[in-house]
């Protein structure tokens, strides 16, 4: 039963025959949990909670950056430096008190995974992340949820719906049907040099919250068999068609008991770094070598005293010398802007040439400047 009040606020969707008190009241009853707050959830996440979705969970462990807001159009200046969890659940509940909207400040991982996943409907997937991707997968499959994928690069934009019962009981197609593995670490944009146009996730987030509410409501041809390509810079779209593999159980179950397998304990994996450690250990003098995986430009505009620059491209060449400037006998501090290009460059470093002596900076040079050198000049 719709209150008086709902009545009002979801009128035009009352108004069409499609839909109907029949459809919002599947949309109120529905439980969508969208993973990643940033870019496409932002869009998501407005469009859903304006149209009624009766609970809606929201995970992401990152807090707003200044750099967010060309895109992310769910936050303001102020809040930069809040959990954006947090920030987007106060906000959408001002715009449909009427809801349950959950903040979970905290990364999807495969100790979380899958009791977040269960306890809602669908799943919308809106992260910038490979491997939370991938996990967001094999856990849909294996639960027997739908997931509404959604990806941007620089003007380009993906859509689909993944692992969704279909009209003969069967299941869709999963993720992995349409791109079986992962990149490799060295294969991934890297962050400084892969831009976006803002209003690029808003249309694709956009995309997604249809998707999602035709999934809830029944009507028209949702995405289920065919993914969505299309680009702003010619407003050119097309659909490929798309089909489950055989193996598609078996693939996601396999892949997550190897991500278990590779969470044990092993001698040597890279690991992480906070800033304040970093700072700490350095002064009491430990011999630490600070490898600066950033191009040249960012390196001259600010880096860590005494850091030795190899950017990210010369990596490969430089692991396969016999006598490399990185060494083997003290530990080895990878850094970059945010972190991410130098998680890749040290995951790639310890596979590859072997190398046990690896560590990440957490948040890379910007995090440091943030939390230890706050007079450091930041991009």
């Amino acid at each position: 039963m719709l209150t008086p009040s709902e009545q009002a606020r979801y009128q035009k969707h009352l108004n069409l025959p499609e839909w109907g008190t029949e459809g919002q009241l599947l949309v109120k009853q529905a439980r969508v949990l969208v993973v990643g707050a940033g870019g496409l959830g932002c869009p998501v996440l407005q469009y859903l909670t304006a149209a009624g979705v009766g609970r809606i969970g929201v995970v992401d462990p990152d807090v707003v950056d200044l750099s967010n807001l060309q895109r992310q159009v769910l936050y303001t200046t102020g809040d930069v430096g809040q959990p954006k969890a947090k920030v987007a659940v106060a906000r959408l509940q001002r715009l449909n008190p009427e809801l349950r909207l959950d903040a979970h400040v905290q990364a999807l991982d495969l100790n979380n995974a899958r009791a977040l996943i269960d306890a809602y409907d669908i799943v919308v997937d809106c992260t910038d992340n490979f491997s939370v991707r991938y996990l967001v997968n094999d856990v849909c499959v294996t639960l027997g949820k739908p997931f509404v994928y959604g990806a941007i690069h620089r003007f380009e934009g993906q859509v689909a719906i993944f692992n969704a019962l279909l009209p003969d009981g069967q299941r869709g197609p999963t993720y992995r049907c349409v791109f079986p593995e992962s990149p490799s670490q060295m294969e991934i944009p890297n962050c400084a040099e892969t831009g976006v146009l803002g209003v690029l996730p808003g249309v694709i987030g956009t995309y997604q919250a249809s998707e999602v509410l035709k999934l809830l409501t029944g009507i028209g041809e949702p995405l289920t068999d065919r993914l969505l390509m299309t680009d702003l810079l010619t407003y050119t779209t097309r659909t490929v068609r798309i089909r489950r593999r055989a193996d598609a159980d078996e693939q996601a179950r396999q892949a997550l008991a190897a991500r278990l397998q590779s969470t044990k304990p092993t001698t040597g994996k890279p690991q992480k770094l906070a800033p304040r450690e970093l700072a700490d250990r350095l002064a009491s003098g430990e011999n630490i070598f600070l490898l600066d995986v950033r191009e040249r430009e960012e390196y001259d505009f600010c880096h860590l005293d005494g850091a030795v620059l190899i950017p990210v491209s010369l990596i490969p060449t430089e692991a396969g010398k016999g006598h490399s400037r990185i060494p083997t006998d003290r530990p080895v501090v990878v850094y970059c802007h945010h972190g991410i290009r130098s998680a890749n460059v040290a995951n790639y470093l310890y596979a590859q040439a072997g190398y046990n002596n690896l560590y990440n900076l957490e948040g890379g040079i910007h995090a440091w400047a943030q939390q230890v050198e706050p007079d450091m000049v930041t991009y």
